[in-house]
């Protein structure tokens, strides 16, 4: 194998000027008053201005418009000259709202701090759902989140009450569930520091998963950037029924369109089967667009919506729509980049794995591929809940298949965890009798959080590196990502096929065709799972865990201890200093998948999300590295030794030493994490080298001050590893936008060769780069 003694010795960066300037404060002072009346879920919308918005734009492009066309012009800050061209122009736009988990809440807050400004420009929440580790039950598992994280949780609840957001308690449910219940609606542009923020497209709206950089743009009053994304339509004939669900859909469309499929994009589903679709229904399948690489997906304006706004009380919400139908639904005659067609009449169960949701099967085939590609059969765990199935609805349909096997005497073969959504879930699934069905049969009631699906799992059924599977109703399931085992073979499917494979026990169990055996050793068939789309009641909306923020917040204290361990208020990036970048090593090149979860580790790893010097101790430590398949391996080019990733990065940035990284393809795909781009550049990393970046990852890294490259020939990622030494020379000789760049590889044996490297950087974000990070350039213009 090679090894790596790699030198940049000049990075040359001429760079552009003429970014347009914003002047913070006053944009901030025009728009604070309007937005802090529209912190209450049912208050008003702008349906008037993006109407007007639309107007401005149909008669400038002349054609019909897609409903995303619709959606993101309608919120254009300047909608008669803005240059419009999907794919390739940046949108400068005005959301209406932000929300913020509370792992990725505390970073974004602690730039909201440093920007100095007083108060939020936008209604913004913060959702405290990831802190909380799943080990016993809901109730003991809450109790002790509590007090393990009582300094986070403080800073947050506190740093919410004096900067103007709203805070929802640990114990109030998933971000995105909550945002279902209380804050989407048809036409409505929301941003959310989470990649899973497009659920919220179930109800109509354009919602898109951010790093904390660009929630802290939304939340200063300035106008956020958006590439003009491409519309990829998906048309639904028939109707489902029986076994499928629809989180089939979106499985399917996974298989379809892969991991990377839908970068750049906005999944527009329309067609006659989308009214067969329950509004919750329509959740799951937007909840998986991060799992495409999609911007966000959406769906049109019907009943189904209108339904749930109804029974969520925002009747009035409702009837607004009804008023401007027409600016939510496509326009007759749209045309899209891309269309698919799927029949659900004859779309079969799916379930699609292990390590990468894109790997698609039908359950009726599952067993046999299992069998034949050594995957364990037997199934370990099931679980089921989590921001992508755990509605009403899909806790009526599992609890209807437990209670025929109750009815036969059987309980679950495998450990069966159930995840409700909410608080307001949670309490009206209780009432309702579903919650103790599914506990009889063997099921362990979680808290209202995320817990297993992002890695919060206690799990002590298995060890570290002993292979088994699991399969879950979750969103991800990349290697390690459940459990920290990366012998886990995971599977997503719905929640009716996780309690069938649950009570079977086995892989290879089909419910459509094969037969369940009683205690008593009778072979009965489960009937096709039933459930109400909505409680006949209203919901019972359970223990009240909102914090509203208070009206005047002078005295509020907002407390970051120099000593902690769990939070660090953060120091400005150094800007660029003019000069060409030198001397750079290339600290890892990283063979095959690199997501967020391989670059920044979630799990027990997200105590140190609002710290940033300590979670930079898990930077790339799960990434392969090309030099010798190993993982936190690297060699050390100043001393010869070898050493984990992170340091044997502070050891360069000790002695004066930039680096570089190289990787594959869709390098950064998952998580909206933005400490995935903190983390390096926290470390002294200057750039980051790919075939091809996932979008949210990507302007993470230009947000940070970090050159995001791409190889304009992609096969020139094979061209960095020749055997023996090299110098790795970039050579960039302009950073204006559009224009490619030159990396120039001297190797050992003194003879050199150059590849083309490109970027997509636009003039303001040359300015980011420049200033040292988008935060340093806001400060820069107030």
């Amino acid at each position: 194998m090679a090894s790596y003694c790699v030198t940049v010795t000049r990075l040359r960066l001429a760079l552009g000027t003429g970014a347009r300037r914003f002047h913070v404060a006053a944009v901030f002072s025009a728009r604070a008053g309007a937005a802090m009346s529209r912190f209450e879920p049912g208050s008003s919308i702008g349906y008037g201005k993006m109407h007007e918005n639309i107007g401005v734009v149909r008669r400038r492009r002349g054609r019909p418009l897609t409903l995303s066309e619709k959606n993101v012009y309608g919120h254009l800050d300047d909608p008669s000259g803005q240059e419009i061209d999907r794919g390739r122009t940046y949108l400068r736009l005005r959301p209406d709202r932000v929300a913020l988990q509370d792992a990725t809440a505390q970073m974004a807050m602690l730039q909201f701090i440093s920007s100095g400004l007083p108060k939020v420009a936008v209604p913004s929440t913060i959702h405290c759902d990831h802190l909380i580790e799943a080990q016993i039950g809901g109730a003991q598992d809450l109790q002790r989140a509590k007090e393990v994280n009582q300094e986070v949780y403080n800073f947050l609840a506190t740093s919410a009450a004096k900067y103007g957001v709203g805070f929802w308690k640990p114990g109030s449910g998933i971000i995105h569930q909550i945002i279902l219940e209380n804050y989407a609606y048809p036409g409505v542009m929301l941003i959310g520091t989470d990649s899973h923020t497009p659920n919220g497209g179930c109800l109509g709206g354009i919602c898109i998963g951010v790093g904390g950089a660009d929630a802290v743009d939304v939340m200063a009053g300035i106008p956020w950037e958006l590439k003009c994304p491409k519309v990829i339509g998906v048309r639904l004939t028939g109707t489902l029924s029986g076994w499928t669900s629809p989180k089939d859909v979106i499985l399917k469309v996974a298989g379809i369109l892969t991991v990377k499929g839908g970068t750049g994009a906005i999944v527009e589903y329309h067609g006659p089967g989308v009214d067969s679709i329950s509004c919750t229904g329509m959740a799951t399948i937007c909840n998986m667009g991060a799992e495409i690489g999609a911007t966000t997906l959406v769906f049109p304006y019907n009943h189904r919506m209108k339904t749930y706004l109804q029974k969520t009380g925002r009747r009035e919400i409702a009837s607004a729509a009804d008023e401007f139908r027409d600016d939510l639904v496509p326009d007759e005659g749209c045309e899209y980049d891309q269309v698919i067609e799927i029949n659900l009449s004859e779309l079969k169960p799916h379930i699609n794995g292990p390590f990468t949701p894109d790997l698609a099967h039908p359950v009726s085939e599952i067993g046999a591929v299992a069998k034949k590609s050594g995957w364990p059969l037997e199934v370990k765990v099931g679980l089921i809940g989590s921001c992508t199935n755990s509605s009403y609805e899909d806790m009526g349909r599992a609890a209807s298949l437990a209670k025929q096997a109750l009815h036969k005497g059987l309980k679950c073969k495998a450990q069966f965890t159930v995840t409700p959504g909410s608080e307001q879930i949670r309490a009206t699934i209780e009432r309702d009798g579903y919650a103790k069905i599914l506990s009889d049969v063997g099921g362990v009631i979680l808290a209202n959080a995320c817990g297993p699906c992002i890695g919060q799992w206690d799990r002590r059924d298995v060890k570290r590196g002993e292979k088994n599977t699991i399969v879950t109703s979750f969103n991800r399931n990349f290697t390690a990502r459940n459990d920290a085992n990366p012998a886990t073979h995971a599977f997503v499917t719905s929640p009716e096929i996780v309690t069938a494979l649950a009570l079977a026990g086995t892989l290879s169990f089909n419910p459509e065709t094969n037969y369940l055996t009683s205690p008593s050793g009778e072979k009965f068939k489960l009937e096709p799972p039933t459930g109400d789309e909505l409680p006949s009641r209203d919901f019972d909306p359970g223990q009240d865990t909102y914090q509203h923020p208070p009206a005047e917040s002078a005295s509020v204290r907002v407390d970051v201890s120099p000593s902690s361990t769990r939070l660090q208020l953060l120091e400005p990036f150094d800007k660029w200093n003019g000069s060409d970048l030198e001397d750079m090593r290339v600290l890892i090149k990283v063979q095959g998948k690199c997501t967020t979860d391989h670059i920044s580790a979630a799990g027990p790893w997200l105590k140190f999300h609002g710290h940033l010097d300590n979670i930079s101790n898990n930077m790339l430590i799960g990434a392969i590295n090309m030099e010798n398949d190993a993982v936190n391996r690297v060699k050390n080019q100043l001393t010869g030794g070898y050493g984990g990733v992170p340091d044997v990065a502070r050891f360069y940035k000790a002695n004066g030493v930039n680096w570089v990284v190289v990787g594959d393809e869709n390098y950064g795909e998952g998580s909206s994490r933005e400490h995935a781009a903190l983390e390096p550049r926290h470390l002294g990393g200057r750039a980051i080298i790919v075939k091809s970046f996932a979008r949210i990852h990507e302007t993470n890294l230009k947000k940070q001050g970090l050159l995001p490259l791409t190889f304009s020939n992609p096969d020139d990622y094979d061209r960095q590893n020749p055997p023996g030494r090299q110098d790795f020379n970039h050579r960039p000789q302009v950073l204006r936008s559009r224009e490619a760049l030159t990396a120039v590889i001297k190797h050992c044996d003194g003879s050199q060769e150059s590849v083309s490297l490109s970027h997509t950087f636009n003039e303001t974000q040359i300015e980011w780069f420049k200033a040292g990070s988008a935060l340093n350039r806001m400060k820069e213009l107030q």
